[in-house]
Parts: C-alpha cells; structure tokens; sequence
C-alpha cells in the first residue's frame, strides 16, 4: 500500500482537536452568515416553498397559522434550514479538509468526485421532491376530500410535512454514492448487489412507505427513483473495479 501523500508528523491529540473545532465554528459561521442573508426574505421563502399547494387549493381557501407564535417562527425555521442547505458544500469542504490529511493518494482521486457527486445528488433529490412530487401529492391530497370540507392548511405542519419530502428524496438520490462506496471497500461487488435486486427493490418500497405520506403516489415517486439509483451504482461500480 503507498504511503500517504504528506509527509507531516502525526499531530498530536489536542492539535487534532484544536483543528476540529476550528473547521466546525467555520461551517456554523457559513450557515449563520447564510442565515443573516436570507432572513429578511424568509416570507418570500416559504411563499416559493408553498407554492405547489397554494396553487391547488380551492377558490377561497388559505393556508393559516393555528399558533401565535407561527407567522414568525416557520419562516425562521425555514429561512435557518435553507442557509444550511445552501451551506452545504462549504461544510462538507471543511469535512473533507479535516481528513484529507490522512488518506492516501489513491483515495483522494476516488474521493472527490463521489464528494462533490454526493451534494449534487442531494440538491437532484429535494429539486425531484419540489417540481415533480409535490404537485403530484398535492394534487391527490386536494382532490379525495369531502366537498363540504375547505381546505386551511397549517403553515407550520406544511413546512414539517415538506421538509420531511426533502430531506427522504435527498438522501434517497444518495443511493448510488452509497452501492459505489460499498464496492470500492470491498465490501460486496457489482454482481452480490444484482442477485440481490429483489430484495433491494421491496426496500426502496419499505422505505417509500416509511418516509413518505400513507399514499401510493409519493411511496411510488420515491421508491422508482431509488431502484433506478441503485441501478445506476452497480452499473458505476463495475469500472471503480476494474480501475483498482
């Protein structure tokens, strides 16, 4: 196995957590310096964000706030987890800067691309959620109701209920990431993972059904996704074998 790139002593114990410790206040001060930008704008915010419900609601329905303290609170809490969306590349570079350090050269080539692969995959994901699911789910939601019923959604359970979408669509589109990984260390190889796409596709419907809404549209929408992700990893793995 080649030896690491540096040729640095190993620092000591304090030094490394010295080091930490400046790499997390630097991602923290990105996130709030996002924040400090984004706040004044955070009603315009969660205006784009409910966007594809308000566009289907009935004539004459609203959304509504059933707490005092929600017209301030949702768009802060919205306008804090949007800086630290925005903010993710950079915390991820000070990640990567912290271990860096410590891989060998071969590493790094490998690691770089799934990095930078990764955060795109994660945007990819919560942009699927915003302009495909949510018009889709929405759309079912507002349409099987009572006629008598009208319809008020709750902005702070609709921020709940939206960044809950994002977060699972974001980590699903990670799926190849994680097949590559998995075969790069050994761990499985592209042919384990294929005998094993029965198994992988009942998964990703498990895995629909626990993270999305009790309905077939959005488990679907986030379970077809995912298998077509995992197939694109055994697909890429092949040549991360092939080049070892």
């Amino acid at each position: 196995m080649s030896e690491p790139e540096s040729n640095d002593q190993p620092m000591p114990l304090v030094a490394h957590l010295t080091e930490l410790r400046e790499k997390i206040l630097r991602a923290v001060l990105a996130v709030l310096l996002f924040f400090i930008v984004l706040f004044p704008f955070a009603n315009d915010i969660y205006a784009a964000v409910s966007r594809p419900l308000r566009a289907l609601l009935p004539e004459g329905a609203s959304m509504i706030a059933t707490e005092v303290a929600s017209p301030f609170f949702t768009p802060f809490k919205l306008a804090m987890v949007t800086a630290a969306f925005l903010a993710m590349p950079y915390v991820l570079y000070q990640v990567w800067s912290f271990i860096a350090p410590g891989m060998y050269r071969n590493e790094k080539r490998l690691a770089i691309p799934l990095l930078v692969s990764s955060v795109l995959l994660f945007y990819a994901g919560a942009a699927f959620a915003y302009f495909v699911v949510f018009p889709l789910i929405f759309a079912f939601f507002t349409s099987v109701g009572p006629e008598d019923i009208t319809i008020m959604t709750d902005i702070n359970s609709y921020l709940n209920f939206v960044l809950k979408l994002f977060f699972a669509f974001g980590i699903a589109f990670e799926i190849p990431i994680a097949a590559m990984l998995l075969i790069w260390a050994g761990i499985t190889t592209p042919e384990a993972l294929a005998k094993k796409r029965p198994y992988i596709i009942v998964g990703c419907f498990v895995f629909g059904m626990l993270l999305t809404p009790p309905d077939v549209i959005s488990q679907s929408l986030l379970a077809l996704p995912m298998w077509l992700l995992f197939e694109v990893g055994v697909y890429c793995g092949k040549f991360m074998r092939r080049d070892a």
